[in-house]
């Protein structure tokens, strides 16, 4: 079976530096590409360098691909036409780009800010309306809807992970409910890019956490078996001071909007 050509965006990026190897061992013949030229991690894995909201770049990146893992963007909460331009200009030429040279499938990494002014504990289904947390998490709630949008128009499948914490360990109370460890990570992902057909699809990026918040029926779709539980850590976590935040978003739920 030929190897899946993927291009993984966002390379220098801390999911990407977890990711980028284990899916070289799993054997992706994998493009990664930066804004910045990023350090190869195997042999094998082709770099580029170059800003997605230029076609141009996007073509470079994409010219061959099967997939698209979009890791890039601004992953914290900074001033709205930021967020326009890495966040939304990007992952719309990114789609453009799938267009032109008939990639099949965007794994697009949205966010748990999605759905970050629900308030801490509340129970919560995929069908249940976003509440962002502030200009980040609005444009992964847009990122998500311009999936839907070219799916429906274009045949092109989505699969948006709204990723909870990707940590390798959860460092404080909230993460116990919102933990994805590492090896639950690549698992989601390589589910995400090898089920053979996904159409539009969400799930929710978490972990089997025992106290978790999210109902992740839907990822049975994918065939993601979570296998890493925060609750491990429970006792050390407990013991430190507690942020005391008040909605799921954390600290984004409190940041100002600017």
């Amino acid at each position: 079976m030929p190897a899946l050509k993927l291009t993984l965006t966002g390379a220098n990026g801390a999911l990407a530096q977890v990711l980028r190897p284990r899916l070289l061992a799993r054997g992706v013949a994998l493009t990664s590409t930066g804004i910045r030229p990023p350090e190869p991690v195997g042999p094998g894995e082709r770099v580029l360098a170059g800003d997605l909201r230029d076609p141009a770049a996007a073509d470079a990146a994409l010219e061959g691909a099967d997939m698209v893992l979009h890791l890039a963007g601004s992953s914290v909460e900074r001033p709205l036409a930021e967020i326009i331009q890495n966040n939304l200009v990007a992952l719309q030429q990114v789609y453009e780009g799938a267009r032109r040279h008939k990639v099949r499938r965007v794994v697009f990494a949205s966010s748990n800010h999605t759905i970050g002014m629900y308030p801490i504990g509340q129970r919560l289904q995929l069908s249940d309306p976003p509440r962002p947390d502030g200009n980040y998490g609005l444009s992964k709630v847009w990122g998500e809807a311009m999936g839907r949008l070219y799916w429906d128009k274009f045949g092109i499948e989505t699969v948006a992970l709204r990723i909870g914490s990707a940590l390798a360990a959860p460092a404080e109370p909230r993460h116990l409910s919102t933990w994805l460890g590492h090896e639950d990570m690549e698992a989601l992902v390589w589910q995400a890019l090898s089920v053979p057909d996904t159409g539009f699809l969400t799930v929710w990026g978490v972990s089997a956490n025992t106290r978790g918040w999210w109902d992740n029926a839907q990822a049975a779709a994918l065939g993601y078996q979570p296998r890493q539980n925060a609750e491990d850590y429970a006792a050390a976590i407990l013991a430190r001071p507690d942020p005391g935040w008040l909605c799921q978003g954390g600290s984004f739920a409190t940041a100002d909007v600017q």
